[in-house]
């Protein structure tokens, strides 16, 4: 239940549960890599690329999630508590519905989406088992998204962060029993993947229901999962389906560059897969605070204390811009060495180097825009980052990839330069969008930006930092 005798909203109390969370997910998201690395970097390219597709999935969940996560954070600030109950419920009953829909697609065609992608041949049977099998527990992950968000814009980070932890470290575990087929289980490489991802998840998502049902101020029983408010999912839709759009934007644009790559060949797949396992560890601290911002904004929001809001913006970025950008200097420094953990392969080596050297100018870029992004989306701005994300990456990330990447010949070195060209020009779109303060000016005017608690709170925004 919410306790009121300390204030869970303190953008720091916010932040370190999830930098915490994220950063333990890194370590065993590489010592996932490694372990699959072993199998062959046939396998690395098929579940890189299959995560791109599940990424692009989950858009069609998380726009119900990340809607409802932000409702939860207002009405909570704007004292509306059996509100925010509603909205987690119906969260929580819609996205599994969804869910159910993806996990049954990916396991009845995976192989008409390999030909979709233009997955090699040689790939086709690591393809559909990964698929087929991780895939089919989709609605898994749709139930891990959305109990935790709720759970998470409640203001309690901490909880989330023990769960993804205990399923990411019994995710590795069971990896090693099933790959390698340690304890006389049978070593079952790929396939060991699977198992040990549903089986882990499963279990995530027992503990998460049930700190889920000891969220609110009022304990939810089973027989709430029926509740429905129109209303309110009216409100869910209005802020998430702009998100949806957003993260869609983003995970088909990845969608589509992997494909390229996978056009240029197994090593620029194998190579790519390799540098998202190592920027994790750019900008995990600086995700944290971009996300702690979002739920602390949208409090505040929710409380009617704009000009607080407002200022917040600015102190999550400036955090960020400082950590990811050592993280980056750090993670250059080191990348020879840390590429050699995964593969042994010199050219893949050689041009993760290469890409590590323009990440220095990609994350700073994308923590302006995560930073600011996810301010207005806490007050609800989220067709402007709608439209960018539409405008950006479809002509930035995805068209001059294609044009630089493949086109014109510059291989994986052109694709990541349109990916630092694609997070700049968002990013000075948001900041631009956010110093102009419509929402807060309007939240202002009318004296109720989420309820009728906010009335006659804050008054006279700022014109600057």
């Amino acid at each position: 239940m919410l306790k009121a005798n300390s204030n869970p909203y303190g953008l720091w109390m916010l932040a370190w549960p999830i930098f915490i969370e994220v950063f333990l997910q890194a370590l065993l998201g590489m010592a996932d890599t490694i372990m699959v690395s072993r199998i062959s970097d046939d396998a690395v390219a098929v579940v890189g690329l299959a995560g791109q597709l599940f990424n692009a999935l989950t858009t069609l969940f998380m726009t119900i999630s990340g809607g409802a996560g932000i409702l939860i954070a207002q009405r909570l600030g704007a004292k509306r508590g059996e509100d925010a109950r509603t909205i987690g419920i119906m969260s929580v009953t819609i996205s599994t519905g969804i869910g159910l829909l993806i996990s049954t697609v990916l396991y009845l065609i995976p192989v008409p989406l390999a030909r979709l992608l233009h997955v090699s041949e040689e790939l086709i049977p690591l393809w559909k088992t990964y698929v087929a099998y991780f895939g089919g527990g989709m609605f898994l992950t749709a139930m891990i998204a959305s109990l935790s968000t709720s759970i998470r814009n409640t203001g309690n980070t901490r909880a989330p962060m023990f769960v993804g932890i205990g399923m990411n470290a019994l995710h590795i575990f069971l990896n090693y029993v099933f790959i390698f087929g340690s304890f006389g289980m049978p070593k079952l490489g790929l396939a060991g993947v699977t198992i040990s991802g549903n089986a882990s998840r499963l279990l995530a998502v027992f503990v998460l229901l049930y700190l889920f049902l000891n969220t609110f101020e009022r304990k939810i029983r089973l027989r709430d999962f029926w509740v429905w408010s129109t209303g309110l999912f009216k409100e869910i839709l209005r802020i998430g389906w702009p998100l949806g759009v957003n993260m869609s934007c983003w995970v088909f644009s990845q969608l589509a560059i992997y494909s390229y790559l996978a056009q240029l060949g197994a090593k620029e797949l194998a190579a790519r897969t390799y540098m998202n396992t190592l920027e994790s560890f750019c900008f995990m601290l600086g995700y944290a605070f971009a996300l702690a911002v979002q739920i602390q904004i949208a409090h505040l929001y929710g409380a009617g204390k704009t000009r607080e809001a407002y200022r917040s913006a600015y102190r999550a970025l400036y955090i960020g811009l400082a950590v990811v950008t050592a993280n980056a200097l750090l993670l250059y420094l080191l990348g020879h060495a840390l590429l050699g953990m995964f593969t042994s392969d010199a050219d893949i080596v050689a041009m993760g180097v290469s890409l590590l050297a323009l990440n220095l100018l990609l994350q700073p870029c994308k923590m302006l825009n995560m930073a600011i992004g996810n301010s207005l989306n806490a007050v609800g701005d989220t067709r402007y980052t709608m439209y960018t994300a539409i405008g950006s990456m479809s002509i930035i990330a995805t068209g001059c990839s294609y044009w630089l990447g493949i086109g014109a010949g510059w291989g994986l070195i052109g694709i990541y330069c349109c990916m630092i060209a694609d997070e700049m020009v968002r990013g000075l779109l948001v900041l631009v969008r956010w110093r102009g303060q419509k929402f807060l000016r309007k939240a202002e005017a009318s004296d109720r930006p989420a309820g009728p608690s906010s009335r006659g709170q804050q008054k006279g925004l700022p014109m600057s930092v």
